[in-house]
């Protein structure tokens, strides 16, 4: 993509109304656009960032076994009023009847729908485990929506929910989105601690909270530094085997929010200078619930001797568009976003360092098609901008990979590769730049 036809609305000031990093440098860098209190336009460079971590979720969840589907964002009252939590959820639920006085409600969550489905179709224990799961817009009604997408009114999440036979197979659905989250978040550029969590409005007495640590965090957490070491679950994990180590591995060590946290137990079990009490950021939670929603909703299968069984249930939740705004706030510096490569808007950028000029004109465009033809992603500032407006542009949007072309480098065959996350330069042939980017590894 050549920035001279691409849509980056930049802003020079810092927005008076963002309170936290990741909104300031949101709004900043051209990714939002606020249209009403936390509700927002995602713009082209914030939609393709959007979409990378939307892809890495969707990966995960197929990996672990999970199907995908679509829910509308409208749901029937009447489902809530099944499960009872329509006059229990709050001023939070957008309620709202259409021309035929039918009472709808906005969806900040799908327990009751999927349920719904899961009813009308599955009869048989023969047809279980089954892990339905969609992507699709929620909203909340906050009271105080603030920090941007970290705590808006409309937003996109991720929600899986299986259906087993009993606790057993519940709990080993509960292990593989456990997983399934430890690889996501790493994915990412981001640890995704398991913390020990209060279940809410959703219910049950089982949850994590998967939590990155940040200052800026809404939750007070406590937990254990060793749990920051532990490693994460290869992409060959299988999915059908025994999880329960990597569960026992990653549980055994202190980890909770402030909602469940115990002083005592914390001091008994972990050393002073290993306890850790900061915020953090919730990006995802998981519950196993039980028949909450199963028998309200008379969710039930025949089961190996024929007699009717209520199905056991769990529900499993990825903030997506939050993701944007959590990984900022763990990848930044003074002068912008530092992008993990997986979720980078573009991969690189080319810095043209002299516009208009018939060598670096030249390259430029060569090295641009060349890294196109080879599959890279890649942003190419054709600007008339002065280099050092181009510089702080990239710096800005968080591009991983920096080739500037200049007129002195390239009089010696070389261009300047600066790496955005730690600041390193090298030079290299264009020719070079084009190998190990378009072979997938990382310039060091």
């Amino acid at each position: 993509m050549r920035l001279s036809r691409f849509f980056l609305p930049i802003l020079k000031e810092n927005p008076k109304e963002a309170e936290i990093v990741s909104h300031r440098l949101m709004l900043r860098a051209g990714m939002l656009r606020q249209e009403a209190a936390g509700i927002y336009a995602w713009l082209p460079l914030g939609f393709k960032v959007l979409k990378k971590i939307e892809q890495i979720v969707r990966e995960e969840q197929n990996r672990a076994g999970a199907l995908e589907l679509l829910m509308p964002t409208l749901q029937l009252a009447d489902l809530w009023r099944e499960s009872g939590r329509y006059d229990a959820y709050g001023p939070e639920m957008l309620r709202i009847a259409d021309r035929h006085k039918r009472e709808l409600l906005y969806g900040p969550t799908n327990e009751e729908m999927i349920t719904e489905i899961f009813r009308a179709y599955v009869k048989s224990y023969r047809n279980l485990p089954l892990n339905l799961y969609h992507i699709q817009w929620k909203f909340r009604d906050e009271q105080r929506p603030r920090f941007g997408v970290m705590r808006g009114r409309e937003f996109l999440m991720k929600d899986a929910y299986s259906f087993d036979l009993d606790e057993a197979g519940a709990r080993r659905a509960y292990n593989k989105m456990f997983v399934a989250y430890l690889r996501t978040f790493a994915r990412m550029g981001l640890k995704g601690i398991p913390m020990r969590a209060e279940t809410g409005p959703i219910g049950g007495d089982l949850s994590h909270e998967f939590i990155v640590l940040a200052e800026t965090g809404e939750s007070g957490v406590y937990c254990d530094r060793n749990v920051l070491d532990l490693p994460i679950p290869l992409a060959s994990v299988n999915y059908d085997g025994d999880l329960t180590p990597i569960i026992k591995e990653w549980t055994s060590l202190y980890a909770a929010t402030e909602d469940v946290h115990d002083g005592a137990r914390f001091e008994a079990e972990v050393p002073a200078e290993r306890r850790v009490h900061t915020r953090g950021i919730e990006v995802g939670q998981i519950f196993y619930f039980g028949t909450k929603y199963s028998e309200p909703m008379k969710a039930l299968v025949a089961g190996p001797d024929g007699a009717e069984v209520t199905v056991h249930g769990g529900s499993y939740g990825v903030g997506v568009s939050r993701l944007a705004g959590a990984i900022i706030e763990a990848c930044h510096d003074d002068a912008g976003i530092k992008w993990p490569e997986e979720v980078a808007p573009f991969r690189a950028v080319i810095l043209n360092l002299k516009q208009g000029a018939s060598d670096t004109d030249a390259a430029c465009e060569q090295l641009y098609f060349d890294l196109l033809a080879k599959g890279v992603d890649v942003l190419y500032d054709d600007t008339e901008q002065r280099a050092g407006a181009k510089f702080a542009t990239a710096d800005l949007i968080g591009i991983p990979w920096q080739i500037m072309v200049g007129p002195k480098s390239l009089a010696e065959g070389k261009v300047e590769v600066k790496t955005r996350s730690d600041g390193a330069r090298e030079m290299m042939s264009p020719a070079d730049i084009v190998a190990r980017l378009g072979a997938g590894t990382a310039v060091s």
